[in-house]
């Protein structure tokens, strides 16, 4: 494995030594490169040593020329970390003025980014069309860290740790040519849907579930990844995405959840429902909180909207439409009818009945069952783990 770190100007750039240390020690070939600024945070003499290559600030030294085209062909993929605000707007615009925006725009494998900066830099519009423009052109972006930051600050912008930054390339190197077909998902509108609903019954009262959303905020995520235009419609939970690029509309009620979902499905490529969607809410409801009385307390229910079948009856040609089902009993037969109904171009069926699957687990146990009766199952990984046998299929 032949990799090339790009160091731009932050002061997390001290965090490239212990970087360049992990990957050579794994077997790795590591060509750093360095923007002038810097080297102002750590020496390249580290770094040389630290990776047994001469380390390269320009496209000419002593040694001659430093040919930025045969560096981009060499590499396997190329991470630069850190990556500051200012050389996240040269490599999303183009601009080539250093050997690392040069290598760069030459580069033909992966590209990672770990940004480095100030919370207010991170948040800032421009930052973030930056993010999204190089997501856009297929550059994968490691998500900041939480926490104090060199102003004092504390918030968002924090470089990854170097274990992380290795693990996330790791393994995407390691799906790369698994899941290269995905590419066609750049640039493509996606829904998810994720959480449960409420559906109130009075000022204090519901009816709801017991979901967290992990599940569909996984898949948010990962589609966001691959270069989707995400809107998430996401009920009421305390998990949020990581991902500063995904559109989030809060919801509460199916009646809610369904009006998000159906202002945007129209113009969707994919639309994945992961939302556990209560399908009976109370046929009234007390503007004041009902009290307790003696006797028993009935309450009269009635169905919410079927999002999915409603949308399903909705869908266009050539767009995907995935659906969740979440079993107690007769698995299989009920996601079968579940995908026929509802129209679904495949559906993931998970069951209470595993442990470490379902609600509120990082952990899940499916099975993905297609139109045609196909069955593939998968066995307990964490929700944000990838498939290593999908296919076009």
């Amino acid at each position: 494995m032949k990799i090339i770190l790009g160091i731009s100007g932050s002061i997390a750039a001290y965090k490239a030594a212990s970087l360049t240390r992990l990957w050579v020690k794994a077997g790795v070939e590591v060509q750093v490169l360095m923007t002038d600024s810097a080297a102002d945070f750590i020496a390249p003499l580290t770094l040389s040593t630290l990776s047994k290559r001469p380390v390269f600030s320009d496209v000419r030294s002593e040694a001659g020329w430093n040919n930025h085209v045969e560096l981009g062909l060499w590499a396997d993929a190329v991470v630069i970390a850190p990556a500051t605000a200012n050389t996240l707007a040269k490599l999303a615009n183009g601009l080539c003025d250093n050997i690392l925006s040069a290598v760069y725009l030459s580069a033909r494998c992966p590209v990672f980014v770990a940004p480095a900066m100030d919370v207010d830099m991170w948040r800032h519009p421009a930052t973030q069309d930056n993010i999204r423009r190089l997501q856009a052109h297929g550059v994968r972006v490691i998500p900041v860290g939480h926490g104090e930051l060199a102003s004092g600050l504390v918030g968002e912008g924090r470089m990854a740790e170097p274990e992380a930054i290795v693990a996330f390339v790791q393994e995407n190197l390691g799906k790369t040519a698994d899941l290269s077909f995905l590419s066609a998902l750049k640039g493509k509108k996606a829904l998810v849907t994720a959480g449960p609903t409420f559906e109130p019954l009075d000022p204090v009262r519901f009816i709801g579930n017991h979901s967290t959303g992990k599940m569909g905020i996984a898949i948010a995520e990962e589609l966001a990844a691959r270069g989707c235009d995400v809107t998430l419609v996401l009920g009421p939970t305390d998990v949020r995405p990581e991902r500063p690029d995904i559109h989030t509309v809060h919801v509460m009620s199916a009646k809610e959840m369904y009006e998000a979902c159906n202002a945007v499905f129209a113009q969707t490529d994919i639309a994945v429902l992961a939302a556990a969607v209560a399908d009976y809410r109370p046929k009234t409801f007390s503007e004041t909180k009902i009290k307790k009385k003696a006797g028993e307390l009935t309450l009269e229910l009635e169905k919410t909207v079927d999002i999915a079948a409603t949308l399903g009856r909705e869908k266009r040609p050539g767009q995907i439409f995935v659906g969740f089902a979440l079993e107690t009993n007769d698995e299989l037969a009920n996601a079968q009818a579940k995908l026929e109904k509802k129209n679904f171009d495949f559906i993931v069926l998970n069951s209470l009945q595993d442990a470490g699957a379902g609600f509120g687990h990082d952990t899940n146990k499916i099975t993905l069952v297609r139109r045609n009766g196909e069955q593939k199952a998968f066995p307990l990984k964490s929700k944000k783990k990838r498939p290593a046998i999908l296919s076009k299929k």
